[in-house]
């Protein structure tokens, strides 16, 4: 893994030592930072079940204003902490080792991009995405990683709709946006 462009263009990111951590394709990532880069000048940025923290990393590189990352599991907190300093990036960057869920209930921030890779299995979608609206700044972009298989997210959640969907491998990227008012 390496970031692709930006700031910290072709730096090496530790990869998880163990098949636990499943990162994002490069594929996929490069999918998914086109889409996208013309909306991370400046924006906040949420890293959600942020594993290395390859997603937000690749954010901030390419100039996002900052990014929290959040991660459950304390290899990853640690992973994500070695990598965001190795790329240089600490100072945009907030590492929180805690559940998706409690974040999102006691978070007071926006977001104007949210990344969210949750394992595959975990079930958490119908809880999770409902939290995570009242978090998202109007013009903000919610893009959720899938298997291709076996997962159906919600077609709108709140006043988000699902405006675009890609295929990369075994992964889908969908990409939520706020409905514009008629």
């Amino acid at each position: 893994m390496r970031v692709i462009t930006g700031a910290a263009r072709g730096r090496k990111l530790e990869s998880p030592p163990d098949s636990s951590v499943r990162p994002t394709s490069e594929r996929a990532k490069e999918a998914l930072f086109s889409a996208l880069q013309f909306e991370l000048e400046n924006a906040r940025v949420l890293d959600l079940f942020a594993g290395s923290g390859q997603l937000g990393i690749e954010a901030l590189s390419r100039g996002a204003a900052s990014c929290v990352f959040v991660d459950a599991s304390r290899d990853s907190f640690e992973l994500c902490k070695r990598n965001i300093a190795h790329c240089g990036l600490m100072q945009k960057a907030r590492v929180a080792q805690m559940d998706a869920l409690a974040f999102l209930r006691g978070s007071r921030d926006s977001f104007d991009l949210a990344l969210l890779d949750p394992p595959y299995r975990a079930g958490l979608w119908e809880e999770l995405l409902p939290l995570l609206v009242p978090r998202m700044s109007d013009s903000g972009v919610i893009v959720c990683e899938t298997p291709v298989r076996d997962v159906v997210l919600p077609e709108t959640v709140g006043p988000f709709r699902i405006v675009k969907t890609y295929k990369h491998g075994i992964a889908l990227l969908t990409f939520y946006r706020k409905e514009l008012e008629a």
